[in-house]
């Protein structure tokens, strides 16, 4: 039986047939592969989504263990502390500035007028003469400031570090009355920062932008202790006074050197502030008067701070530190 000849029309739809089928299974294979990319990014979505989460709360609650990677490995945390050596220090007359330690810490957290997160006083001497004291937050491991917070504002880290949440205090300065060292502030009225420090977002380890109405105080730089950097205070110390360590590792470190900080402490007689207090602070001084650095005891007298900007924010105020308005 001879097999029926088809006619050209026939044939011209049997070939748009199998190239329609043929264009058909192409899209069929590119959108399967597409699909299944799809569904290997959601996939690694899925699985990235819990871990970046977790990182950043452990980050977050614990930027020590950020920053050493101990997470992952031994589980432990570091214990940040501060050794100030008054042998080296001499209140910056030595380059006829004011303090640059202070200097330093207003310049990189926009602290307004009059607020010396790290002040320096000068001191008299028991056998005559003075000695200059460079004083942050002694970050205490019996805080008495977090003790009396109402509201929970005030806490301390694991790691050891005393932060403010300014958008849960409520203002009542109990803890500046209850701070033996004296170094809470409080923000009396906007207070007078640059312009473009309001644009910075606001974290309780960077007390950036202040605002009214809130107390606030030295952070100890955890934010850049993250980042493996020392405290702005120590950054900017022209002689090199100011050790940051880690109790955890026996470690500190003034830019210039490692020391090995238990040793230090104990062969330099080292002391705290009040200890008869009991609060424990974390920053320890050894004892001196600049001599290191060539000053004489009697050399009294240091340059008053300035606030480097001209330009503040609409509507501040300067306030003094009873909250008088100057």
């Amino acid at each position: 039986m001879t097999q029926k000849q088809s006619s050209p029309e026939v044939r011209d739809k049997i070939v748009t047939r199998e190239e329609e089928a043929a264009e058909n299974d192409r899209k069929f294979q590119l959108s399967r592969r597409q699909l299944l990319k799809m569904m290997g990014a959601a996939a690694a979505i899925g699985v990235a989504a819990p871990l970046v989460t977790k990182v950043m709360a452990s980050s977050s609650e614990s930027p020590a263990v950020a920053l050493s990677g101990a997470e992952s490995t031994s589980k432990r945390l570091r214990r940040w502390m501060m050794v100030i050596d008054l042998r080296k220090c001499d209140g910056c007359q030595s380059v006829d500035l004011p303090p640059q330690c202070t200097a330093g810490c207003i310049q990189s957290h926009f602290a307004p007028e009059p607020m010396e997160w790290i002040q320096v006083f000068e001191a008299e001497l028991p056998g005559g003469g003075t000695q200059f004291i460079p004083t942050p937050c002694q970050s205490c491991q019996s805080p008495p400031c977090v003790n009396v917070c109402p509201v929970g504002a005030t806490w301390t880290t694991p790691e050891g570090m005393t932060l403010i949440d300014q958008e849960r205090c409520i203002g009542c300065r109990s803890c500046m009355a209850a701070c033996p060292y004296d170094r809470r502030f409080f923000n009396w009225g906007s207070p007078p920062i640059p312009p473009e420090a309001t644009f910075i977002e606001y974290h309780p380890e960077r007390q950036t932008p202040l605002r009214k109405g809130v107390t606030s105080k030295c952070d100890f730089c955890v934010d850049m202790a993250r980042a493996g950097r020392l405290p702005s205070c120590a950054q900017s110390c022209p002689n090199n006074a100011i050790y940051y360590g880690d109790f955890e590792e026996d470690l500190a470190t003034n830019g210039d050197e490692v020391v090995e900080l238990s040793k230090f402490l104990s062969d330099n007689n080292a002391y705290r502030l009040k200890e008869e207090l009991n609060t424990k602070p974390r920053v320890h001084y050894i004892p001196g008067h600049g001599q290191d650095v060539g000053r004489d005891a009697y050399s009294k007298g240091r340059k008053d701070t300035v606030w480097p900007w001209k330009e503040t924010k609409e509507g501040a105020k300067v306030w003094d530190r009873l909250g008088h308005r100057k």
